[in-house]
């Protein structure tokens, strides 16, 4: 296992990129420590996949360098980063047996018979396959070799890191729910660094211990999934994460408050002149409604069993409002927001506060 680094690391699928607008990858360093558990996360487009395939080697990039530990391996052949992947589609032998499959990375590399037979007996039985130990994988559905492409990428104990790329694409909605919790346990057992790629926040909130949000070929933060939901670093992380995402309002900020519209907010803390085009952002989940604070419009409200999604209008701007279960909605609805949960955002980076205030 190795740490990952991946340093001045940029890529363009163009022979002669002239701007930036050309690489899928825009420049980036990060450092991923030795046995994380980490989530790819971003919309279909954003470089996810690119990324992660030129950490395993089957893309080398236009420019800076990536490192397992203290080895330079920029230049080096999948087959020299001693890495599993796992990719969307299933990848199997379909004339050999379930066992054979996923024994198939042990018996390359000459390991032990009574090895092999007790690590494949423990991987089918993660993964749900033991009773189809001795089958030939051709007559197996999609989601059944899919889980073969998973079992075999988490068969070797000596790999420097484990890729996954969408790998639960053909796994149905309750065998996804398991086989993540099976992930995490692995990975909690192992520590193996594990990287997953996913468009889907749910995969990567229970999956990953650090989150890497990309957007338009961009790392545009990388934290908890803590962090992620509270700070975001990017108003598209503020979207991206939640349901529904972090409201945003144009506004105009005046150190302590912030004026929508003729509509006064006030910010909790205290922020220094912003240049550029300001908003503030607001989780639903911190909108809160009753009889006093700034004047709102319903206009629907959808109940999704556990709460209540209000759909409304503030200062002329659209908001949403999380509304508990067995809370009644105002005849008359104002609306305040919960202090210290606000971000004020530039030209969509957050802005961090000077001071803390009371306000």
């Amino acid at each position: 296992m190795s740490e990952i680094t991946l340093s001045k690391l940029a890529h363009s699928y163009s022979a002669h990129p002239t701007g930036e607008a050309d690489y899928a990858l825009k420049e980036l360093d990060h450092v991923w420590q030795d046995g994380g558990a980490y989530a790819l996360l971003g919309a279909s487009g954003c470089g996810k996949t690119t990324l992660l395939n030129i950490i395993s080697g089957l893309v080398r990039p236009s420019q800076g360098r990536v490192l397992f530990g203290d080895r330079d391996v920029t230049d080096a052949p999948t087959t020299a980063r001693n890495i599993a992947q796992v990719f969307q589609f299933p990848v199997v032998y379909d004339t050999m047996t379930v066992a054979d499959n996923l024994s198939f990375p042990l018996r390359n590399r000459g390991m032990d018979p009574a090895y092999i037979a007790s690590r494949v007996q423990r991987i089918a039985r993660m993964i749900g396959m033991e009773p189809n130990l001795r089958q030939k994988a051709r007559g197996l559905t999609a989601d059944a070799k899919q889980k073969i492409s998973l079992g075999r990428g988490m068969v070797r104990e000596d790999v420097n890191a484990i890729l996954f790329d969408e790998p639960l694409t053909v796994i149905d909605p309750h065998m996804k729910w398991e086989l993540r919790t099976q992930l995490k346990d692995l990975h909690r057992q192992f520590g193996h660094t594990m990287i997953y790629v996913t468009h889907d926040q749910t995969e990567a909130l229970t999956f990953a211990d650090k989150v890497v949000v990309m957007y338009d070929g961009r790392v545009v933060q990388m934290g908890t999934p803590d962090q992620l939901f509270e700070t975001p670093a990017h108003t598209f992380v503020g979207y991206f994460i939640g349901s529904p995402g972090m409201n945003l309002f144009e506004a105009r900020i005046d150190r302590t408050s912030a004026d929508l519209q003729g509509s006064t907010i006030a910010l909790g803390a205290a922020y220094g002149p912003i240049e550029g085009r300001a908003q503030i952002g607001i989780r639903p989940e911190y909108v809160l409604l009753g009889d006093e604070g700034l004047p709102v419009t319903v206009k629907r409200v959808e109940d999704v069993g556990r709460h209540r999604i209000v759909r409304a209008v503030l200062a002329g701007q659209p908001m949403n409002a999380i509304l508990p279960e067995g809370t009644a909605l105002p005849a008359d609805p104002r609306v305040t927001f919960a202090p210290g949960k606000i971000n004020v955002y530039a030209d969509d980076w957050r802005v961090p506060p000077l001071l803390e205030t009371t306000a």
